[in-house]
Parts: structure tokens; sequence; C-alpha cells
């Protein structure tokens, strides 16, 4: 089975064609300065300004003030709130653009896809992430994967994209685990952190949308 697919923390041009001309069906841009994936929402405008309209545009960004969400909200699509935002914040961020909002919820036992539930009436989208490791990390991009088997069986009121720690490698099978209809790509298709390679950028985006 094959999934549409998120290609996470774009920065340059090169990388985003090769997420276009690969089939990519979203396209997101990280602003939060402690990522080495980070952006600019001016610089992610210019770069994302173009793209054609069948591609989402999603701007990740981890327990915001309204000035940056609003700024993200300037060029984005969708906004991707990955950090410890509450159902409530959650729902004064939609309420104040007007936009769809996808919640990540870092996963590592299976309380964590119970916690999920308190988000499926406020958001328009899930996504799942391993937790960061406990010696620290960012909220997201670690390349960690958790147990996909917590999620398999487990059905939701709104759509849901499975991260962390995917690569071209594993991607199918993490697919065929879960169901999962959408899939999210960072550090698996870098040659260094917050460096795009479009090899495997194209050949993420092969293995996710094959037809098995």
């Amino acid at each position: 089975m094959a999934a549409s697919v998120k290609i996470c923390g774009v920065k340059t041009e090169v990388a985003l064609q090769a997420a276009i001309k690969g089939g990519a069906d979203y396209v997101g841009c990280v602003l939060f300065p402690k990522s080495p994936r980070a952006v600019e929402p001016k610089d992610a405008y210019r770069l994302t300004q173009n793209i054609a309209s069948k591609i989402t545009k999603v701007a990740l960004i981890v327990d915001a003030d309204d000035a940056l969400i609003d700024a993200a909200a300037g060029f984005a699509d969708i906004l991707q709130l990955h950090g410890s935002e509450t159902p409530d914040r959650v729902t004064e961020v939609k309420a104040r653009i007007g936009k769809p909002v996808i919640k990540a919820v870092s996963i590592a036992e299976k309380l964590d896809i119970d916690r999920a539930r308190a988000y499926e009436s406020v958001v328009d989208m899930l996504l799942f992430d391993a937790k960061p490791p406990k010696s620290g990390g960012l909220p997201g991009g670690n390349g960690i994967s958790f147990d996909w088997q917590l999620l398999a069986g487990a059905g939701w009121k709104v759509p849901w994209m499975l991260s962390g720690g995917l690569t071209p490698e594993n991607v199918g099978e993490a697919i065929e685990l879960t169901g999962a209809p959408i899939v999210d790509v960072s550090s698996g298709v870098e040659c260094a952190p917050g460096e795009k390679d479009p090899d495997l950028i194209r050949a993420f985006l092969k293995a996710a949308q094959f037809e098995s």
C-alpha cells in the first residue's frame, strides 16, 4: 500500500525541487531556531511562494508565541505544532489563524497513544513521532523511531501522519505495519543534519508511493 508523503525541514531550492518532482504531497519548513533545519519565515515564504497549489505547505513551530504563529500562517497552508501545546492552546491557534493545524504527539508507550486522543476533537491532523532521547534532543528530527506496533489497529477520527526514524529502506515496512495514510521524513533524507540529499528524497518518495 502506498502513502502520501511530507518532506520536512526543506530549506534549499535543490531540496524543494527534488521533493516536488518526486511527487511529494506536503513540504515542510521548520521555524524553530534550535533546529539545524531552521529557516526564517520570510525565507520560507520566498522558497515556497511558487509551489503548485496541489502541494500543501506546512510550517513546523514549537511552543511558538503569537507573533511567530502569525508569521508562519503568512506562508503556510497548515501549521504543525511540535511542542508541548495543550488542546486548549491548539484551539487558540486555530481560532487565531483560521487555518488547519497538525499536532505532533511524541510516542514511546501505549499511554502516549491514549494521550493523543485528547487532541482528536481540536486538530485537523495528528502526527506521531518518537519521543526525544532522555539525554536531550530536538522535539523532532532526531532520526529515531518508536514501536510501530503501538499504532497497529488504532482508529482515529482525523487523518494522521507517521514520523520518526523513517528512511527509504524502512518506510515501506512502516506503511504496511501501521497502515499510515501519510508519512513524514526529515533526517532520513539527509546526508548531514539539516542538509537534504536530493537522491535520498527521490528514493524515499519512490519507496513510500510503491503499491504492493
